[in-house]
This record gives structure tokens, C-alpha cells and sequence, in this order.
């Protein structure tokens, strides 16, 4: 079966963290299949390149950890798309790298407002007008949503956390035709894994080039993944292949079996 052939090609995608990384992958990925994008971001002079670069895109600063913010983000996605079929909720910080008892309170709280409470701002005000559509609400978590990390204990937390909040949701919403999921990357070959991955081979004491070596060597490929992979899997769930999928954590992650 053909993906091309099974995806709509007038979908109205709303993206959290839509002009770097992942998410502007994700975002060039409906792009290529006809879909009209609107994004945020929280740094303005990179959005406004993002949407320079990318006519007929359009967007708006927004930190998805104020209600205010989010509330007008989506408000202004429905006005200039006229619906929402697809919210795909990708922003989010990787947090500290140290031992629990050493992390910073301040922290903690910043990974989980963004990571966990920012999914809950915007799918809250989102889920109306998904509901108009029966569309598909996919959340972008991490193969640490699955399997703890040491070092990492406030970023594990915040995507453990998305399991329960997906499955809830897709039951909540279900009857309403709404479909929901998280995807879970595994090493993703991106600046954010580079500088985590430097972090955490500083907390060991030793180099970066052991530390990833000993990191793919927990994947059964041996392998990382790109961005273009998982914005791979969101054009799946979105598309007719993926109608009966919702309640999942589906891992793109060549396997990566602990941590």
C-alpha cells in the first residue's frame, strides 16, 4: 500500500516546537503531502526564519507553558486554517544531566511544565476543534518515557508521565473519533542528543566518543535515528493506514533495550 496515496492532501497540522528539530521535519513532511502547516516557537528571530524560508507556512511565538499563550496559538491556528485535523505536540527541553539529589528544583519544574503540562495546555484547548474533524492528536515523547535513565530523572519523569496521559486520552476521546498517540524516539541524531550525550559523558568522566559508543551499543541496530524517521511514523498515524491506531507509545528507536 501506498503511504502517498493514503494521506489527505488538505490536512490542517498544528505543531508545537515547529521551526527546529524534529518538529520542523515533521512539519516539512505534511508540507510535502499538501498539508497546510501553522507552528510555534519560542524563539523569534528563528521562527520568523522559519517562515521565511517556508511560504505558506505561518505561525506564532507561543510558550507552551502559558495558558494565555496557548489558548490564542490554537485560537489563531482555527482563524487562518479554518480547522485543525492534526496537533502534533513536539515542544520540549531535554532538561538536566546530574544525579537526582544534585538537580535543581527550578529545573525539575521547568522539564515538567514544558514537557508534560505544555501537552495538556494545548491538547486542552485543541481537543474541540479535533473533535469537529475526528482527527489525530500525536504526542513526540522518548524511548526514556519507557525505560528509566540515569542522570536524567527530570526529563524520564516528564515523558513517563505522557504514557498515562496518552492512553487517557485516547479512551476519553475515542468515542469522538479522535485518535491519539506518542511516538518515541530513541537516539535521534540531532544538536539536542550532541550536547546531552557531551553532558552526560561529563558526568561520567569520560569521552563523548565513548559515551555514544556505549549508548548505540544498547540499540539492537547499533544505530541512531533521524528526525526525518519520526516525522516518518507521524505521517503514518495520519494517514488512512493508521485509522484504527490510538492509545499507543510506538518507539522509533532501532530498539534500544535499557538505559
Amino acid at each position: 500500500m501506498n503511504l502517498q496515496n493514503n494521506i489527505r492532501e488538505d490536512l490542517k497540522v498544528l505543531i508545537t516546537g515547529g521551526a527546529s528539530g524534529i518538529g520542523l521535519k515533521i512539519a516539512e513532511a505534511y508540507h510535502s503531502h499538501g498539508a497546510e502547516i501553522f507552528i510555534c516557537g519560542t524563539n523569534k528571530e528563528k521562527l520568523e526564519k522559519c517562515l521565511e524560508k517556508n511560504k505558506g507556512w505561518s505561525g506564532m511565538v507561543c510558550d507552551v507553558t502559558d495558558e494565555v499563550a496557548v489558548k490564542n496559538f490554537v485560537e489563531n491556528a482555527v482563524n487562518k486554517m479554518g480547522r485543525i485535523d492534526v496537533v502534533i505536540n513536539n515542544a520540549g527541553i531535554a532538561g538536566p544531566t546530574a544525579k537526582l539529589e544534585d538537580c535543581d528544583i527550578n529545573e525539575w519544574r521547568k522539564t515538567i511544565d514544558i514537557n508534560l503540562n505544555g501537552v495538556f495546555l494545548v491538547s486542552k484547548f485543541s481537543i474541540p476543534h479535533v473533535r469537529n474533524t475526528k482527527g489525530s492528536i500525536i504526542h513526540i515523547s522518548s524511548v526514556a518515557g519507557r525505560i528509566g535513565f540515569a542522570l536524567r530523572s527530570p526529563y524520564c519523569s516528564s515523558k513517563f508521565a505522557l504514557q498515562g496521559l496518552t492512553e487517557s486520552m485516547s479512551k476519553e476521546l475515542g468515542p469522538d473519533g479522535i485518535r491519539v498517540n506518542s511516538i518515541l524516539p530513541g537516539f535521534v541524531e540531532s544538536e539536542r542528543w550532541t550536547n546531552t550525550t557531551k553532558a552526560r559523558a561529563l558526568e561520567m568522566g569520560i569521552t563523548y566518543e565513548e559515551m555514544r559508543a556505549q549508548l548505540l551499543e544498547k540499540s539492537s541496530l547499533k544505530s541512531t535515528v533521524s528526525e526525518t524517521e519520526v516525522a516518518h511514523m507521524c505521517l503514518y498515524l495520519s494517514s488512512e493506514m493508521g485509522k484504527n491506531i490510538t492509545g499507543q507509545m510506538l518507539s522509533v528507536c532501532a530498539n534500544v533495550e535499557y538505559l
